[in-house]
Formats: structure tokens, sequence, C-alpha cells
């Protein structure tokens, strides 16, 4: 995740720089927990295919509550509890209440729709730090991909409910074909409701994403929509507004973002360019865990097709420090050693080969990552016919433009049709580049 604000804020002398641990140093990792895999939704991108059915083999009270206390144990301190849709969990504020009474930071990850009068006075006394609400597009986009009449004003219905109650939210999009022109009136909908914190994910070809690929922005759509988000959080920083703009699934957001400022505020590039050196990009494996419905660890949401240890059977200090599988030492090498134009790019050190799932879904866990924008000139690689130079000042709209909606090709036949079991993942030794 990039916090693109907070390095703004940080360049302008208004708040510390993110902390950041020593790039791909072993840390206690943000943990994201797929308390259930039951939803009221069936969401086009869903990384965990949910449906609204129960799923067997899930933790109980009793084990999920052991879980908090190992997390606490093993220093983790950041807990995002997820789904799913979590509040269809009947135990979700015993759990969160807990969890909260170890100090955790912790946010709660919905889609919203389920937040009502009747709920909202138990959120509030849980003591959620965050609650993050899915938004993926303006109503009709927002429900036929999340396949939900009404679940736009339901979902910002909660978003209402939570800030009148002095809940801090953010909005989470998705960024596809069908609302990159929308991108504008959605970040319009901060201003409007009194939201905080607005977190664009890139596509991720997980789960039902691997279905959707068709659907995911050209590499200059998503280019005019970060151009966007950086304008837009550069202006809320010299108006002192209280707002945050995070950015997700394609750390070459982060290169951008430093070649974006050395157009805009050259004066601050370089002081920049060592905070984003010392962020280090991707953290799968490393700065980021996932904990899914029936107990598998995996090194993000997106790696449900490989576990790397069950916390039902092993403490999860045991399984992320103390004896990591191998998959989890090879992902916290920096920089990681991949082929491709990514084995090529001089911002290696900045990316860290960016969202390796994206690659896998090609069929190559260690080659380029197919969702990076960058041209073969700005990452330093001999140029060919397959990428030109965008002007940094041609990326910067004064808003989305709506762009031709045909669908990209169908991608390659999945190497991971289904959930492998632990032991199965295809050879996860890197090559070297040459």
């Amino acid at each position: 995740m990039l916090r693109i604000s907070h390095y703004l804020r940080a360049v302008a002398g208004v708040c510390p720089p993110p902390r950041a641990a020593v790039p791909g140093s072993t840390r206690a990792p943000v943990v994201i927990w797929n308390l259930l895999r039951r939803c009221n939704l069936t969401c086009r991108h869903c990384y965990a295919t949910s449906a609204d059915t129960h799923f067997r083999g899930e933790l109980g009270t009793a084990e999920a509550l052991r879980v908090i206390d190992d997390l606490h144990d093993a220093g983790v301190r950041v807990l995002v509890l997820s789904g799913g849709e979590p509040l269809m969990r009947p135990d979700l504020y015993e759990l969160s209440a807990h969890a909260a009474g170890l100090g955790f930071f912790l946010a709660l990850s919905t889609n919203g729709t389920l937040i009502n009068e009747s709920n909202i006075n138990r959120i509030l006394d849980v003591g959620f730090d965050y609650v993050g609400i899915s938004i993926d597009g303006l109503p009709a986009t927002h429900d036929e991909f999340r396949r939900m009449p009404g679940g736009f004003a339901a979902s910002m219905h909660a978003a209402r409910l939570c800030r009148a109650h002095g809940i801090r939210v953010g909005l989470r999009t998705t960024l596809t074909r069908h609302n990159h022109a929308q991108l504008p009136a959605l970040l319009g909908l901060m201003r409007d409701h009194d939201i905080q914190k607005y977190y664009l994910s890139h596509m991720n070809y997980s789960g039902r994403g691997r279905s959707t690929r068709r659907v995911d922005t050209d590499h200059a759509m998503t280019r005019e929509a970060m151009t966007l988000i950086f304008e837009r959080a550069w202006a809320d920083v010299e108006q002192g507004r209280d707002s945050d703009f995070v950015s997700g699934n394609n750390d070459a957001d982060a290169v951008l973002l430093l070649r974006w400022a050395r157009a805009r505020l050259p004066q601050y590039a370089g002081q920049l360019e060592a905070m984003l050196r010392a962020w280090g990009g991707n953290a799968s494996g490393a700065g980021v865990a996932n904990i899914d419905n029936v107990g598998e660890v995996h090194p993000d949401t997106y790696w449900w097709q490989h576990s790397v240890g069950n916390v039902q059977q092993r403490t999860f200090r045991d399984i992320w420090f103390d004896n990591p599988a191998p998959l989890l030492t090879q992902l916290r090498r920096h920089p990681r050693t991949i082929s491709g134009r990514c084995g090529q790019c001089q911002w290696l050190t900045i990316c860290n080969g960016n969202t390796r799932t994206r690659a896998w879904s090609m069929g190559d866990l260690w080659a380029e990552d197919p969702g990076c924008y960058l041209t073969d000139e700005e990452i330093g690689r001999p140029s060919s016919a397959s990428r030109t130079a965008v002007p940094d000042d041609a990326a910067r709209p004064a808003a989305c433009r709506a762009s031709d909606t045909a669908p990209h090709p169908a991608p390659s036949p999945a190497v991971l049709p289904g959930r492998r079991p632990p032991n199965s993942l295809p050879r996860v030794e890197p090559r070297r580049t040459s």
C-alpha cells in the first residue's frame, strides 16, 4: 500500500515520514483476516469467491479468540477484519472487542450494506479505528459490479451513519474500465460526506477477479487515475484538509508519484525518492499477511491458492518468524530476483517487482508484472515497440477522460485454476536475470 498523502505531507514538513522497516527485513506484519467466506454479495472481482452460503471448516469463537491472542503475542499490532462480509459473523462484536481490548489498531473491511440503525451503536462500542466501505462506481456501475440493486445507496447510508457517530471512514474503489471516468465524482463523495480516506485498488487477477481481467484499465487510464489522485492529495495538503489518499496492488504507483513530484514539486523530489527507497515497495509475505476463513496463512489476500501454514495447527509466530516456508523467504528478498522488464528496471528497489500474483496468473511467478504501466524509457530499459513514453504533463488531466471500452484480450490459461494444497506451489525458486 502506497500512503500517498502521508508522503506528501512529510515532504511538505507537515508530519514526520512514515515509519519504514528495512526493506526485506522480518517484522510483525499488518494482518488481514477473512473471518468468514460467506457474503450477502457476489461481487465480480472477489478474490475470496464468496457467496451467501455456509462454508465448512471455519474457526469457531474460541479458536478465533485464541488466534487473536496468538497474533498479539507475535507482535502484530494492526488487524483488519474482513470476509466475505464480516458483519454476517454472529460473534464479530465479541472478537472485535477482544482485539480492541488488547490494543490492536482495528479496522473493519465491509461492503457496508449491512450497517444500519440497528447495529451502528454496537460498531461504535467496539471502538474500530477505521471502517472501510467499498464503492466501485456511481450507483448504476456500483450496483452492477456488486450485483445488488440499491447497493450503492445502502453503502453510502452506512458511510453517513458511521460519520454521524464519529467513526473514521474510508471509501475503497477497485479501478476498472467502467468506473475510470467516474473517479472525479467518486472523490467528490469524500467532500460531500466528510469522509477522510480514499483507497484506490488496482485490479488483481485472483478469485473471480481472474475472469474479470478484461475490465481492467489500460495503462493510460491507470496513469490518468493516479495522477488525479496525486493532484487531489497535494491540493489537500496545501489547504490543510484532513484526508488520506492511498493506493494498493500496483507498486509502480510509487515511481509515477516520484515522476509527478519531479515535474510538479522538484524541490521535494530528492527527499521523496529517499523515503520511497526506504519504504521498498511490495511487502507481500513480509509486511503483510493474510489469514483466511479456515486458518490458512497466506503472503497476502490474493494468494489463496497457496498456504504457508495454518493457525489451527501452528502458532502465527512459528509460521511467520521461526520456521517460514520457502515462499516467504523468497518474497522477503530485497530486491527480489525477477525476470523480464521488472528485472531490468532501474526502480526495482522502490517497487520490489510489484504484484507477484499478477505475474503468476500469466504462468510464471517470477516474471514481469503485466500490470506495470511504466514505459521502457521510464524504467531505463532499451526502448521497444511495445511501450512508448508518456510525457508527465500529458498525465496530468483536469479530470479522467472517458476512454475506449474495448475489452482486453483473454488471459492465458490459468496456471492455478483452483485452490491447491499447501505443498503444490509450482517452482518457487526465482529465475536469474540475464
